[in-house]
């Protein structure tokens, strides 16, 4: 037997009994294992004791239990069977004993009230619930009474009585007044416990008839009211004037002031009284006291104090509250009443009995077959609770016998139990206050060992800290447990090792050592089973270099180091904290691998800083105070590359990898950003330095990864805003160890380049990936879904080798592995490849040709079986050319296109054919050596399209009203024309458009003469051919008309452009632009006199006209369209059309316009524009700006002329 070291402090399994040592099962909270044990029943749900329901809602009494197997229910009602199959109203739910009575579909409450007990069984016993009692809630109406109104005198006592009607349960009671607000209380008036309102002394202002009693039933959620109570003070000086008034003697009272009155008790009466109350409640005494002034009450204890933080004072202290009471709390309560006057007292005497209340309730006990037992049920009360025993709900003696089974007062002995002793026992312990029931099962089991522990679970701890091994187990009887070490070890013994009665093995020292794996063995006379385990003891996390105490100058920088050391497989993260707290959020606050700087360093950033180290197994840290000082006038700043680094040391030499330290140079005023590390291979490139890596300015060591094979040197260059240092000087060389190759070659193909061979080509090896000597490769092969053995070849350090006599297309698993004169690299994995394509061997078939419409087509054809194509397929190929146009009967060179579909696709677009036109297609597959022969070549043919536009339309000999048309066919009549179509319309000055004329020409036509046109008119032509389809795209020309014979223009009018240059535009004739010129001249010499003339000071009919206006201000003229701007006053500057000028009707006419300089000439004391615009303002109605084009037949008028030259 294993010697146990400690006892688990979640699971007990020794337990006192009659002073005896007696072992009961522990059985452990695994959801798997309790599905699969048998238990007796268990309440686990229940209705209270004392039910009250709501009359108007369904009745639930909840009982809920479990067990294995599940058990069923039954009741009892006032200790009969309650057959709830006999009444409809009353249901149980599934899978459960909650009963159901359905009230509201016509049920009445009253009739189920009662005494309900629940019954929960199965094969290994029965548990029962409390007696419930049901009974409904009532809140029933006051009793009607005539209240008689209160006359009371000023000062003295007065009591409103409540007396609420008698509820279960029992109501809240307040007074209020008509308005629904609650009556004030203090000192003087205050409302009883048993609901009355109590006035010590009344005032004037007590005087209502509104004071009202309500009485709140919580459960039905309902509110009673009494009838509303009058109450009239009397003063005394009123008092004195009725009764003079009524007897003539105002002598008879006098004018005594209110009496003062010593206090009187007003509840409790008497000078003694008793109070019952149970332990565990609320102990509640009340005095209320009359008198005048109002009393002011006290409570003492006699012979003890008020207990402590259990006692408070409500209703101005006329409430004592003492919680959670105990029988110590019994004995005499005195109240104190005083006032200036006197006081009275009274004496309540407090005794504090006990419902039954659980010393050791009885516990469920779990044994094996041939084990001890013990169940125990002890309470107390007062009076002293009477203990009786129930065996699955019988009392015991008229129970089945069980020769196991022993009763000795409050406890039962179980002694050599067998599986038949199963069952639930029932407690019972009341007295004339209550009742105490508690279920506890006796299960017996027989269960062959089982460890509840995953198999293989794997613990981790750090050396020289303790290991818990778990081996959660269970069996019945109990298992012993036994641990070894590896697979064939001995049982584990001695004082490195704990074994606690959970089946845990402790080791509370581990070392390295005790890595391995461990077996946990469960035996019992039924069964043995075992488990195994897996520890991993892991080396501590330590701080090899912390952080030193700094002293600081402001705006410097400062760093902290914390290097660490950890294994190898834990993941730590590093913490940085400010005075145990979070760093604060600033970008100044740089957080490396293994260190914290700050930049710009200021005096707030005084403090402690600490470094922690985290793994998922340990933690530690390390602090540094970081002291900040004033800084000293600084030179001027001269800024430079950092000074090369120095001192380069390795250390920490590995076969992979090499610790590289290093002194920084003089940063030069400007701070280090990063370090960059450089290596030279001496054995394979001499003399070439590579990148290896680079660290943050902070770090000055750096632990590199090597590989094997290279005769590594290194060196370092500093590199700071301003620029990178020189090199420093190379380190020491490191020459690693040689070694198989970690790494195989990249990028393996297998690609024929003739149908009988396969390429194997790949990527080598680079220099310093050989990790030694001898390089090579060995290259295998064999062929796919055949059942071939590989076929290998090692070659030299090439990159090709060519397998030859290979079947054609057909695919190869290839792999090439690298080795070297160590030995091999890791297998490499395998690529497909395929030997070398030759052409395919046969044309789709069945090629059909679906004409969509007359410029495309779509083509289908039948794919071609796999093995023909002879290699990859990459799709088809579809040739098309046209043959002939069916319109135009003349050959031409045939130029055959091309459409290539990718993949296997059966069919194909072919767009941007031309209409009524032959072609012939054939389809070829295609492969990766080239294309496969053609199809048939397959005939169809494009309907009609409309055509293009004609290929010239002329416009020859102008007469007065006639014109010659004369056109060319189509380029591409696209089918056979039937028409052609002419439209004209006559263009008038203004470049408006008139009528459309449409005139339908013979195809066979191919000239028009048009007569009957209007003489010196300009017409615009739309020319179009037709096929059946439709009309084709037009062609539009201008011309015109002579103006008489005499200015017949010979010369023929060809394009639009041609005509718009052969039109003769007045605009740019010499002689107008001369005209135009002089009348500018003369306008220009006529405002110099005009302006020189007001600068006089004369005054100008302009000025005498501009008087007579209404408006009192002229808005300026407008610059952008040369006229002036409107007439306006200060608040309306809307503006009007363009050339308003006029107030009365806001327009000019054109012949006013026309002469405005003769009117106004002399006079105008307006405002000009200096460019002239005043002449644009009276230039008349604008032009309407032509249809289309810039041209115009008609030559401008001088207005206009003068408009567009200013």
């Amino acid at each position: 037997m294993m010697k146990k070291k400690s006892v688990s402090a979640r699971k007990a399994s020794l337990v006192l009994f009659l002073c005896q040592m007696i072992s009961a099962l522990d059985v452990p909270l695994d959801s798997k294992l309790l599905e699969e044990l048998s238990q007796p029943p268990t309440i686990t749900q229940q209705s209270p004791k004392d039910y009250i329901v709501d009359p108007r809602e369904n009745i639930v009494i909840q009982c809920e239990a479990k067990g294995k197997p599940p058990p069923s229910f039954s009741w009892t009602r006032n200790g009969t069977h309650f057959d709830i199959d006999k009444d409809a109203q009353v249901t149980m739910k599934p899978n459960s004993g909650t009963l159901v009575i359905n009230i509201m579909n016509g049920g009445k409450a009253e009739a189920y009230e009662g005494v309900y007990q629940c019954t929960a069984r199965n094969e290994r016993g029965a548990a029962i619930s409390n007696n419930i009692v049901i009974r409904p809630s009532r809140s029933p109406l006051w009793t009607k009474e005539k209240l008689e109104p209160n006359h009371v005198r000023e000062g003295d006592s007065l009591v409103l009585h409540c007396r609420p009607p008698v509820g279960l349960p029992p109501p809240i009671i307040f007074w209020m007044d008509n308005a629904f607000q609650r009556l004030p209380q203090s000192e003087r008036v205050s409302q009883g416990l048993n609901g009355d309102l109590y006035f010590s002394n009344v005032q004037p202002e007590d005087t209502r008839e509104d004071y009202i009693c309500y009485a709140r039933f919580n459960h039905t959620q309902t509110i009673q009211q009494k009838q509303p109570i009058s109450v009239k003070v009397f003063s005394m000086d009123s008092l004195n004037d009725t009764i003079a008034a009524n007897l003539s003697d105002t002598d008879i009272f006098g004018a005594k002031p209110v009496t003062e009155r010593q206090p009187v008790l007003l509840t409790p009466t008497g000078s003694t009284s008793t109070k019952v109350e149970l332990r565990g409640n609320v102990l509640l005494l009340e005095c209320i006291a009359a008198g005048l002034p109002t009393p002011v009450i006290r409570w003492i204890k006699e012979g003890g104090e008020l207990p402590a933080n259990r006692t408070f004072f409500e209703n101005f202290k006329k409430t004592l509250k003492i919680i959670d009471v105990s029988e110590a709390d019994s004995g005499n309560y005195k109240c104190i009443a005083r006032n200036r006057l006197g006081s009275a007292h009274h004496v309540i005497s407090v005794t504090v009995k006990a419902a039954p209340y659980w010393i050791t309730a009885p516990r469920n006990l779990v044994l094996s077959p041939g084990e001890d037992g013990t169940l125990i049920c002890r309470a107390n009360g007062n009076p002293k609770p009477n203990i009786s025993w129930l065996a699955n709900g019988v009392p015991i003696a008229i129970a089945p016998e069980d020769p196991s089974r022993k009763v000795d007062g409050d406890t039962i002995i179980f002694s050599h139990v067998q599986e038949r002793s199963s069952s639930v026992y029932q407690c019972n312990a009341s007295n004339e206050y209550g009742y105490l029931l508690a279920n506890a099962f006796v299960n017996v089991l027989a269960e062959p060992p089982r460890i509840l522990t995953p198999a293989n679970k794997l613990y981790q701890v750090i050396a020289d800290s303790p290991a818990l091994l778990d081996c959660a187990y269970f069996g019945s009887p109990k298992p012993e447990i036994e641990w070894f070490k590896g697979v064939k070890g001995s049982i584990l013994r001695g004082n490195e090792y704990v074994f606690h009665d959970n089946g845990t093995l402790e080791i509370p020292v581990a070392q390295k050592d005790s890595t391995g794996t461990y077996t946990c063995v469960a035996r019992n006379e039924l069964g043995k089973i075992q488990n195994e385990v897996h520890l991993e003891v892991k080396d501590p996390t330590m701080i090899i270099k912390q952080p030193e105490y700094k002293v600081i100058q402001r705006y410097g920088q400062v760093s902290f180091e914390c290097v660490i050391k950890h294994d190898s497989t834990l993941l730590p993260t590093i913490i940085w904290l400010k005075d145990n707290d979070e760093l604060p959020d600033d970008e100044r606050f740089l957080v490396g691998k293994d260190n914290l700087t700050i930049m710009n360093v200021t005096d707030k950033d005084d403090g402690t800083y600490t470094c922690i180290v985290n793994t998922t197994l340990d933690s530690v840290s390390a602090s540094a105070v970081l002291t900040v000082v004033a800084a000293p006038p600084t030179p001027a700043i001269i800024y430079a590359r950092p000074n090369p680094p120095f001192d380069l040391e390795l250390t920490g030499q590995l076969e992979r990898s090499v610790e590289l330290s290093w002194i920084p140079g003089d940063e030069n005023n400007s701070p280090i950003t990063n370090f960059v590390i450089e290596y030279e291979d001496g054995l394979h490139e001499p003399g070439v330095w590579h990148y290896q890596t680079e660290v943050p300015g902070t770090q000055t060591t750096v632990q590199l990864k090597l590989s094997p094979y290279v005769n590594y040197s290194f060196r370092v260059i500093a590199v700071n805003e301003i620029g990178r240092s020189q090199p420093s000087e190379p380190s020491e060389q490191y020459l690693t160890k040689s070694a198989n190759p970690d790494e195989n070659p990249s990028n393996v193909q297998g690609i024929g380049s003739e149908p009988d061979n396969l390429v194997i080509t790949w990527e080598s090896l680079k220099g310093f990936q050989s990790n030694g000597p001898g390089l090579q490769y060995k290259v295998s092969w064999r062929q796919k879904d055949v059942d071939d053995e590989w076929t290998s070849v090692i070659v030299a350090n090439v990159s090709k080798y060519i397998v030859s006599g290979t079947p054609t297309f057909v695919p190869y698993e290839i792999k090439v592995q690298a080795l070297n004169d160590l030995g091999y690299a890791p297998e490499p994995s395998e690529v497909i490849g395929h030997s070398g394509e030759d052409l395919p061997m046969v044309a789709p078939g069945n090629v059909q040709v679906h004409v969509i419409n007359s410029t495309l087509a779509k083509v289908h054809w039948d794919t071609v079986p796999l093995k023909t194509v002879r290699g990859h397929l990459q799709g088809y190929k579809v040739y098309y050319w046209k043959v002939q146009s069916l319109s135009i009967r003349s050959r031409r060179h045939v130029e055959k296109k091309i459409l290539t579909f990718r993949g296997n696709k059966t069919f194909g677009m072919l767009p941007g054919l031309e209409p009524y036109s032959s072609y012939k297609l054939n389809v070829r597959v295609v492969n990766g050596k080239g294309e496969g022969p053609a199809s048939p070549d397959k005939v169809f043919k494009t309907p009609e399209g409309v055509p293009s536009s004609p290929s010239f339309l002329r416009i020859t000999n102008p007469t007065l009203d006639s014109l010659t048309l004369e056109w060319g066919s189509p380029t591409h009549p696209n089918g056979v024309l039937t028409s052609y179509i002419l439209k004209f319309q006559p263009i008038n000055n203004t470049h408006e458009l008139g009528p459309l004329v449409e005139i339908r020409i013979p195809a066979n036509e191919s000239s028009l003469i048009l007569k009957n046109l209007n003489y010196s008119t300009r017409y615009k032509f739309y020319f179009n051919a037709q096929t059946s389809v439709g009309s084709g795209s037009q062609i539009t020309e201008e011309a015109i008309t002579i103006m008489d014979e005499a200015g017949i223009l010979h010369p023929a009018v060809g394009a639009g452009k041609a005509m718009a240059s052969r039109q003769v535009d007045i605009a740019t004739q010499g002689w107008f632009i001369g005209l135009m010129c002089a009348v500018a001249l003369l306008i220009l010499i006529l405002l110099i006199v005009c302006f020189i003339r007001r600068n006089k000071g004369g005054k100008y009919p302009v000025k005498e006209k501009e008087d007579a206006h209404a408006d009192p201000e002229i808005q300026p003229m407008k610059e952008d369209d040369g006229t002036f701007g409107e007439y306006s006053d200060a608040e309306d500057h809307k503006p009007l059309k363009k050339g308003s000028r006029t107030p009365s009707d806001r327009t000019v006419k054109k012949e006013d316009s026309d002469d405005s300089l003769v009117d106004y000439g002399e006079g105008v004391n307006g405002q000009f524009n200096e460019d002239g615009s005043f002449i644009g303002q009276y230039s008349g109605k604008k032009e309407k700006e032509p249809a289309e084009g810039n041209e115009s037949s008609e030559a401008p008028s001088p207005v206009n002329a003068m408009n567009s030259f200013v």
